[in-house]
Parts: structure tokens; C-alpha cells; sequence
């Protein structure tokens, strides 16, 4: 591979680039002009129109000049003029909310608002957006209030978010004699030396020490700014508030926890057996949940991992074949950790730029392939949505992972069909590795983040409290597949997903995407290839509905728990063929 890092100059060839200062400049132009539209003498279908036009051309600027911003500091966390324009950025988004507010109070006074989009072809085409501004109207911060909230933020929730990240941006692991990057220490989970994952796991647990006191102060913030702003708002709680604003209703997430509870118990079998082959006796060591096992350890350079993940898709679909090898090929990807490289994965997407860029920390393992494929389903989830409005591009939380999970799918899929035993065994077990993750320890965070609401209305919760929550959250969990000795307490510490302002519980989504594509992608196999328009149709629909309306699309009613126990019921077949290997073995 040629280069392992992303190319940021499709943006702006700088800082100092007139072009960037001319976009955050522009900003102020654009607000101006939807005032005096909001202000001007004219009918309602005339002054719509015009606001979604100026809307839309706020989008793109914002999105261009933000996202260069962010790009940079995911991999320079400590890049000094990012961040100087990371607080100028968000103190101007002060008063782009206010204008938005301003738009959506204009669409939730119209009465006749049925007929005024009914006369217009641009408005029936962002009718979703419209009548969803309509319906969050009764959820808004009171006008006389909102602007002093926005700018009281930007010294509490959101300050305490952006210190949470230079906190763990710069934050480094002791480990034998050396100061490493959390990333790269954390991806030492995978390393097939058991003395390698034990020692990486100790020293990063006792690493947290020297933030924890300062990591649970910034959570305990941003979750008490949360319940003050659900309140305003008039929402019961918070998760109904994260329910409604990612257009899911609690039928669905009920459904969904319910077939998951059932399901643990099969969960818990893997992972005693896991144990079993490792050699422990009291459930698996919290190490060694990604611990690699078989005999087929294979590790991956960029290039080989480039070539797999073209080969497979091509195979399925010569147009996802060619953009992966694009993606590749046009320096969309940052691959490996480094030091002040933020830690995971993520996909950012530009609609109006028609690309979108993707980081990972790989370190060759064949999770790692599979964490850039999930990726880059996210990228071509993105291209799917460039059909639509840019207004109508932003997928919700539970149905952004469809994408994603649908390619991690078919990537395991496809190579354990083409693959000998002990291969498939090992992908077997690696694929059951990642469903724990995204159902089992995703249910861990889900109890831990209601508990840290629950204790955050009397008090901040301390950095002991907080690793007692998520111990037993844990135990809730994995029950005895854990070994009760070796969990992870500060596993609060390093996800960066409680500490967002403005979007709480981004938990249940990956579940519900994982669940959700895995119904996907059994539609793909028994339809073939004739699936594939309505899967990207499907795609391309998920900013335009709500979910349970979305799913009824190709065929799937998540309201019902049956639903979901035949998705998981994928996973239990997997269950049951690897504990059926392993007894072989």
C-alpha cells in the first residue's frame, strides 16, 4: 500500500488555506440570508423552498469546514490550530442552532402544512425532514432560553467532551519500560502470546489511574447537562429522548432486549468454551476475550488486507468490488495507531464531495480486515445516500450500522465457505467473538449508561462507583462466561460513545444493526443477487423514515421479538458448530 494515510487535501490544502477561511467566513453570510427569508412577505411553499435551499448549502459548508477540523484532530490530537478552530467552529454553531431552531418553529407554526409541501415538487421530496421538523417543535428549548443554553454548553458539556478526548488523544500506556499509545496497547488483545494480552490488559488498566478522577468528572457532567436539557425538553426520560431522536420507538428496543436476554445463555456457552481451550477454569479472563485460537493465525499486511476485501465483494458485486478498491487506491483510509491517533474505527462521510474518509488501528489481525470492511460499508452506505437530498442523508443510529455489519457478514461469510477446517474454525470463532461485542458487552454498556443516568440525578458519580457500575453491569451480562476476577472496570474510561453531548445511549445501536443486518444479509442469501438494488435501496431510504417503516421494506417487522430470535438464532447455529469443533479437536 502506498500510503497508509488519509489524503486531507480534497478539503483544503491547510489552515492557511483562503478557501477554508472563506467557507467559515460564509457561514455567517448564509445565516443572514435565512433570516431575512424567514422575515421576507412571502407565501409558504416560496419561503420553504427557499430555507431548504439555504439549508442545504449550510450543510455543505459546515460539513466541509468541520469535518477538516475533526479529520485532523482524530489523528493529531494535539494539533494546535484544530483545535483553535475547533472552538471557534463551535462557538459559530451557536448561532447556526439557533437559526435551525428559528426554521423549525417557522415549519411547526404552518397549519396547512400537508398542502403546502402537496404543491411543491422540491418539498415533496424532503417531506420526511418537514413533517419531522413539525413533530420536534413540541420538543424545543423555549426561544428565550435557547441561545444563553447553547453558549452555557459550550463551557460544560461540550468542553468537558473535548477534554475527554485530549485527555485520551494523549494518553499513554507503561509497558515494559515504554510509553506506548492506548490504541496500539489495546490492540495487543489480539496478539496470539497469552503473556502479551495479560501484561497489555494490566497496563492499561493501571494506566487509567492518572484520568480517571478527571475522565469521571467529564462524564458526570455531561450526563447531568443531559438530564437538565431532557427536562426542558419535556421528554420522560433520557432514553425515550435517544428513542425518539433516532426515530426508533421502545416496542422495538423492548423486542430487541428481550430476545438478546434469552439469548445469553447460548453466548455464555462460546465463551466457556473458549475458556476451556485457553486453559482456564473460572470463565474466560477479560484478556482473553479476543485472544486468537486455531491453528490459522494469519496475519495481514495493508496490501493483502486491499486485495481480500476487493476479491469478496467484487465476487458479490463488481461495482462494491471497484469501490473498495477505490477507497484503497484514493488515500481514504488511515490505517495504523500512532501516537495522538484517536483509539477504534469510524467512517465520516461528504455527501456534496461524494467520498468519505475512514480510520482504523490496524495491526494486521483478521478482525482488523474485518473492522475496515465494516468501514468501509459505512462508505458505501454513504454512496447509496448520494441520491438523495443532503437533507435526507442522515441515517439514524440503529440503521447506520446496516451497512457496515452487512459487510462484516459477508466478509466472514464468503471466505469460511472457501476455507479448510481449522480456517473455519478460526473465522468461526472470530466472527463469535465480534457478535459478543456488539450484543453481549453492548448490553454491558447499555445497563452501565442507564445506571450512570439513575445515580447522576442525586450526585457525580466517583471513578470507584463508576468501575463498581460497570462490573456489575458486566456481570449482568456475561454472567459466568467472565471470569468474575478479570473483568474491566474502567471500560467508562476509554469508550469514547458516553461522552458525546448531544447523543446518549450509542450502545443498543450497534446491537440493533448487528441483529438487523444479520436479517439482511440471510434476505441476500436467499434471494441472491436480485436483492442487491433493493438493499441499496434500503440504504438509501434510511434518512427518510422512520425505522420500524424503514425494515417494513424488504420484509422485516422489528417490533416483533420473533424477529429478533431468528436473527440471533444465526448466531446460536454458530454457537453450536463451534462448541461441535472443538469437542472434534
Amino acid at each position: 500500500m502506498k500510503d497508509a494515510t488519509w489524503d486531507l487535501s480534497v478539503f483544503y490544502k491547510g489552515f492557511d488555506d483562503p478557501a477554508f477561511r472563506a467557507d467559515i467566513d460564509s457561514v455567517s453570510g448564509i445565516l443572514s440570508e435565512i433570516g431575512t427569508a424567514l422575515d421576507a412577505d412571502m407565501n409558504d411553499v416560496q419561503k420553504l423552498e427557499k430555507l431548504i435551499a439555504l439549508d442545504e448549502k449550510l450543510v455543505n459548508v459546515i460539513s466541509s469546514a468541520f469535518g477538516f477540523v475533526q479529520l485532523t484532530l482524530s489523528v493529531e490530537s494535539e494539533n494546535m490550530e484544530a483545535l483553535k478552530y475547533l472552538d471557534e467552529l463551535s462557538n459559530m454553531m451557536v448561532g447556526v442552532q439557533l437559526v435551525v431552531s428559528r426554521i423549525t418553529r417557522y415549519v411547526g407554526g404552518i397549519e396547512n402544512l400537508n398542502d403546502v409541501i402537496h404543491t411543491s415538487e422540491l418539498l415533496s421530496k424532503h417531506r420526511f425532514i418537514i413533517e419531522e421538523m413539525k413533530e420536534s417543535f413540541d420538543h424545543m428549548l423555549p426561544p428565550d432560553m435557547e441561545k444563553w443554553m447553547l453558549r452555557m454548553s459550550l463551557d460544560g458539556a461540550d468542553a468537558f467532551s473535548k477534554l475527554r478526548d485530549r485527555l485520551m488523544g494523549s494518553h499513554t500506556v507503561e509497558l515494559n519500560g515504554e510509553n506506548l499509545p492506548l490504541p496500539a496497547v489495546r490492540g495487543m488483545a489480539n496478539d496470539a502470546d497469552p503473556a502479551v494480552r495479560k501484561s497489555a490488559y494490566e497496563a492499561e488498566l493501571a494506566s487509567y489511574k492518572k484520568v480517571e478522577t478527571s475522565m469521571a468528572y467529564c462524564l458526570g457532567c455531561i450526563k447531568g447537562q443531559a438530564i437538565t436539557m431532557c427536562e426542558i425538553k419535556k421528554y420522560p426520560d433520557n432514553l425515550i429522548q435517544q428513542l425518539t431522536e433516532s426515530r426508533m420507538d421502545k416496542e422495538t428496543l423492548d423486542a430487541m432486549l428481550t430476545a438478546i436476554k434469552e439469548a445469553l445463555p447460548d453466548f455464555r456457552r462460546y465463551l466457556k468454551k473458549k475458556a476451556e481451550l485457553l486453559g482456564h477454569k473460572n470463565g474466560l479472563p477479560f484478556y482473553d476475550l479476543f485472544a486468537p485460537i486455531g491453528e490459522s493465525v494469519k496475519k495481514y499486511t495493508a496490501d493483502e488486507a486491499h486485495e481480500l476485501l476487493v476479491k469478496v465483494f467484487t465476487e458479490v458485486s463488481p461495482e462494491m468490488g471497484a469501490f473498495i478498491d477505490h477507497a484503497f487506491e484514493n488515500r481514504w483510509i488511515d490505517m495504523y495507531p500512532r501516537e495522538g491517533k484517536a483509539g477504534g474505527a469510524f467512517c465520516a462521510g461528504f455527501h456534496d464531495k461524494k467520498l468519505s474518509r475512514v480510520l482504523t488501528n490496524f495491526v494486521g489481525s483478521f478482525s482488523d480486515v474485518s473492522t475496515i470492511a465494516h468501514e468501509l460499508g459505512h462508505a458505501w452506505h454513504n454512496k447509496c445516500l448520494e441520491s438523495m437530498p443532503v437533507l435526507m442523508t442522515e441515517a439514524p443510529m440503529p440503521l447506520a450500522e446496516t451497512a457496515s455489519i452487512f459487510n462484516e457478514t459477508l466478509l466472514s461469510h464468503i471466505v469460511k465457505s472457501n476455507a479448510d477446517e481449522n480456517t473455519r474454525f478460526t473465522l468461526l470463532e472470530s466472527s463469535l467473538m465480534e457478535s459478543t461485542q456488539t450484543i453481549v458487552d453492548i448490553l454491558s454498556r447499555f445497563i452501565f449508561e442507564s445506571n450512570v443516568f439513575e445515580a447522576r440525578k442525586t450526585h457525580i458519580p466517583t471513578a470507584n462507583e463508576l468501575n463498581q457500575m460497570m462490573l456489575d453491569a458486566q456481570n449482568e451480562s456475561y454472567g459466568d462466561g467472565l471470569d468474575p476476577d478479570f473483568r474491566h472496570p474502567s471500560m467508562w474510561v476509554c469508550k469514547s460513545h458516553y461522552y458525546s453531548p448531544g447523543l446518549h445511549f450509542y450502545n443498543f445501536p450497534y446491537a440493533f444493526g448487528h441483529l438487523f443486518g444479520l436479517g439482511v444479509f440471510e434476505k441476500y442469501l436467499k434471494e441472491g443477487a436480485s436483492f442487491l438494488p433493493k438493499y441499496n435501496q434500503l440504504l438509501a431510504s434510511c434518512g427518510s423514515g422512520k425505522i420500524a417503516d424503514v425494515a417494513l421494506s424488504v420484509g422485516i417487522d422489528v417490533r416483533s421479538a420473533d424477529y429478533w430470535r431468528s436473527a440471533l438464532n444465526v448466531i446460536r447455529k454458530e454457537v453450536d458448530e463451534f462448541i461441535e469443533l472443538c469437542d472434534r479437536k
